[in-house]
């Protein structure tokens, strides 16, 4: 926490004064005497002066630490301490580091560092959490090895690398593999745990376990299959084999973040790891099975090879989000991914990009690290990955990322050594695309076309809006996917990436007999925002025609959107054309029943919100609220012929299944039943409630029935079956509040948040609460103010508690420019407020201040 008078001068950190630590960590020995208030940690660190360092400054990191004594080289010292660490007088040859500290685990709910949850130790140390467990140049470019000795009453003791010895109240580990302090993790508990092995393809055999509560064990089937999927995947994809004996994972109720990829101990928020069909959803088992795969992807980007300083986050997470992007799309649909990844960039990452919040991928400063962890870190960084790969090719991709394992095992690197392997394993010059790193922003690509004698000409034009910091931009590198299409509907010019390097630049085919409608930016080939001059029938032809899915989505996505727009602006009926296009591809059966599901989803409100801000519009949160009820009416009712068909041949008759093709199957479904819940007032929905056997179709019908407000027995009935489940209950708050009326959802939050299982305490269930609140965007921006001033209440309550958890959810603000006056002036006050709360932590006054300063 900072004082009121330190908030003005937070310390503002930048990525030209990094300096190395004058240091090599040599090795690294901890023991842990755990008690929930009083731990003690002993650490026996060996620290040697690099050569060439004149007169080496020896500071260590710690944050709310107690010091009981301090050593060197076994004579006791008496450092300087300050709140934010030590420094000490210290030899200039090889010497032995020794500390005693304190810490009060039972009392941090800040969930960072070492903690409790459910009366289970567990620790969170990315990105700064290790100074609050004992002192130490907390940096990730420090690498060194650890041994651990755990002495507590727990039946399982666990912390990174392999075993070492196991008795009655103590276990000892060693982690052969030099890692920073942000991969450190210690469990301590009474758990039981779902065991399992791998066989890697040199032959070597891997302990599996994912370590839960008692009373969780039949939750860990599909977990485990995931990761197991993901260790083949790796090998076969990208050449990577597990280097432990042994790999652990375990579940933890109170967790800021979705999991952690500690170096062979991975932590795991609840909510990622545990699954069944009685209590999680068809999305529940997909994020699962992503997550999974991310955190066992990091094991070598972003274990194996780290970032040198947390400026480089994109690094390990971009390169991450975009193998396990690849991997949910071998397992799954490629397609529906890329369009799930695209919905979700342009929900979170696009107004993040067009903020004040707005940053590069590779940030040039920060005040708090933890609110850096953004979806243009993680999206964008992946969408950069992507770009380069379909730049290069598969094979010399392949062959760089190669080079880059050989080259930085090992190391703590930088975007430049990235780029670096890619130059010299291609020869290409990778100067302007670095600009994706270096500027923030979303491109906007304007397109014109002409056509003469057989020659189709493309020009394209980007530019992208001031950002806080960067007033001007520079023509950035942007590959563009093209296909043409004949009369037709067929492609008189395949896939062809069009590399743009210029502000302004043409592409031309020739040969052609007529104009060709074109295809662009196929798979969404670049992150920008594609603006040409098109008509609702060009619109229809694509849907209809394309050979790319990701454009057949985006033409229906755009006739969505466009008729919504009329809707709101002019207060026009739905577009008759649109609901025809529409009527015809749900009831193609030869499509896959995943894509038609994503296809009847309409664009989200605050997508509407965001195009009419853009279009020099004021968006009316109401008038959008009526306009989707409106479309979503109208589609029902054109569709109401085919809605009793189209349920019953994508019901799935027999036992539960999480796979590919049955998930895609009740998507389809459960869209179908929403229309028909507005036709029949909900009766099949109830009829779904009743003989539901696991929990997407359950799900499912109570959302038709709360959509229907005709639900209140099931309502109350999935409550009582559910009560005790702490996961389902989060599913159960998060739908009370988002599917209330606009006029009631501030006044349902607030309900819901005086309920006896509603705690500030626990992210998931603040999350279902406030992050529903949120995402209700007629509720949230209302106009009475209500939403505003209850997220208010609940972040300041909440600061001095969990200030990460604060701080993320403050996002909520970030889009408030785009309203009318009145909304605005209620958001500032709000934010004000929040900004004049004693004690305000930096996580949060940095992230109020940048949205204020908008």
């Amino acid at each position: 926490m900072t004082t009121d008078a330190a908030q003005a001068d937070a310390e503002t950190f930048y990525l030209k004064d990094y300096t190395p630590f004058e240091f090599e960590v040599d090795s690294v020995a901890l023991t842990f005497r755990l008690a929930p208030h009083a731990t003690r940690v002993l650490s026996q660190i060996r620290f040697t002066p690099k050569p060439g360092a004149a007169d080496p400054q020896f500071f260590l990191h710690g944050e709310q630490l107690k010091l009981i004594s301090a050593k060197i080289d076994g004579a006791a010292v008496t450092p300087e301490v300050t709140p934010q660490g030590l420094t000490c007088s210290v030899p200039q040859t090889p010497f032995l580091w020794e500390a005693e500290v304190e810490i009060d685990p039972a009392g941090n709910t800040a969930l960072e560092g070492l903690y409790m949850s459910g009366g289970m130790y567990c620790t969170q140390c990315e990105a700064e959490g290790f100074r609050k467990i004992t002192y130490y140049p907390d940096r990730p470019d420090v690498m060194s090895t650890f041994s651990v000795r755990i002495e507590g009453e727990e039946e399982v003791l666990l912390s990174n690398g392999n075993p070492v010895s196991r008795s009655q109240g103590l276990a000892e580990w060693h982690d052969p593999w030099p890692k920073p302090a942000y991969l450190f993790a210690l469990v301590a508990g009474d758990l039981v745990n779902h065991p399992d092995t791998f066989t890697t393809r040199s032959g070597k055999e891997v302990e599996l376990n994912i370590w839960v509560r008692p009373g969780d064990e039949d939750k860990c089937a599909f977990g485990m299959e995931a990761l197991k999927k993901s260790m083949t995947w790796d090998e076969e994809a990208y050449g990577r084999e597990y280097d432990l004996d042994i790999f652990n994972i375990v579940a933890v109720d109170d967790f800021n973040m979705g999991a952690m990829e500690n170096k062979g101990l991975n932590i795991f928020n609840s909510s990622c790891v545990l699954a069944s069909p009685e209590t999680s959803t068809d999305a529940n088992f997909e994020r699962i099975e992503a997550i999974i795969a991310h955190e066992y992807f990091h094991n070598w980007t972003g274990n194996r090879i780290t970032c040198r300083d947390w400026f480089q986050l994109c690094l390990k997470e971009g390169l991450t989000v975009f193998r396990d992007a690849q991997f949910t799309s071998d397992m799954r649909s490629a397609s529906v991914k890329r369009i799930s990844d695209v919905i979700d960039l342009r929900a979170r990452q696009f107004p993040e990009d067009q903020g004040p919040l707005s940053h590069p991928v590779r940030p040039e400063e920060f005040q708090e690290i933890n609110n850096f962890y953004t979806a243009t870190i993680y999206e964008k960084g992946a969408e950069i990955i992507g770009m380069l790969k379909r730049l290069v090719g598969d094979a010399a991709y392949r062959k760089a990322v190669d080079l880059y394992f050989d080259r930085h095992d090992g190391q703590a690197c930088t975007i430049e050594d990235w780029l670096q392997v890619f130059e010299d394993s291609t020869g290409r010059d990778l100067a302007q695309f670095k600009r994706w790193y270096s500027q923030a922003g979303t491109p906007r690509l304007k397109v014109a076309e002409s056509f003469a004698e057989g020659t189709y000409t493309l020009t394209f034009e980007q530019s992208t809006a001031p950002t806080p910091g960067q007033p001007v931009k520079d023509p950035r590198v942007i590959p563009i996917a093209v296909g043409l299409l004949n009369d037709n509907g067929d492609e008189v010019q395949p896939t062809t990436v069009l590399e743009m390097t210029q502000a302004k630049q043409s592409f031309s085919f020739e040969g052609l007999a007529s104009k060709p409608t074109p295809s662009i930016l196929r798979e969404f080939s670049a992150p920008v925002i594609l603006e040409r001059e098109t008509n609702n029938v060009e619109r229809a032809f694509l849907l209809a025609h394309d050979s790319d899915l990701f454009n057949r989505w985006e033409a229906g996505n755009a006739l969505a959107r466009e008729a919504r727009i009329a809707m709101v602006l002019e207060g026009s009926a739905p577009d008759a054309a649109y609901l025809d296009a529409l009527q015809k591809l749900v009831r193609d059966d030869s499509l896959d029943p995943a894509f038609r599901a994503l296809v009847l989803q309409p664009p989200s409100q605050s997508d509407i919100a965001q195009t009419l801000h853009e279009r020099g519009h004021v968006p009316d949160p109401q008038k959008i609220y009526n306009a989707a009820e409106t479309f979503a009416q109208t589609l029902a009712e054109r569709l109401a012929d085919s809605l009793p068909r189209l349920y019953a041949t994508t019901t799935i008759d027999g036992p539960y299944s999480p796979d590919a093709t049955s998930t895609g199957k009740r998507d389809l479904n459960a869209r179908i039943l929403f229309l028909l819940t507005r036709l029949d007032g909900g009766q099949q929905a109830a009829r779904q409630y009743d003989a539901a056997d696991n929990m997407t179709q359950q799900h499912t019908a109570l959302i038709g029935l709360l959509q229907a407000e005709t639900g209140s027995a099931q309502n109350q009935a999935f409550y009582e079956q559910w009560k005790h489940d702490r996961l389902v209950m989060d599913k159960w708050f998060a739908l009370q509040v988002a599917f209330a009326a606009p006029q009631k959802a501030a006044q349902v939050a607030a309900k819901i948040a005086q309920h006896p299982l509603f705690t500030l305490k626990n992210p998931n269930r603040f999350r279902a609460v406030m992050g529903a609140l949120a995402g209700n965007h007629g509720g949230f921006h209302h106009g009475s103010g209500a939403g505003y001033q209850l997220l208010a209440d609940k972040l300041i309550a909440l600061d001095s508690l969990n200030p990460q958890t604060t701080a993320r959810m403050c996002t909520a603000f970030q889009t408030w420019k785009r309203y009318d006056l009145d909304r605005q002036a209620l958001i500032r006050s709000q934010l004000e407020r929040i900004k004049a709360a004693p004690k305000l932590s930096r996580d949060t006054n940095e992230m109020v201040s940048r949205i204020l300063d908008a």
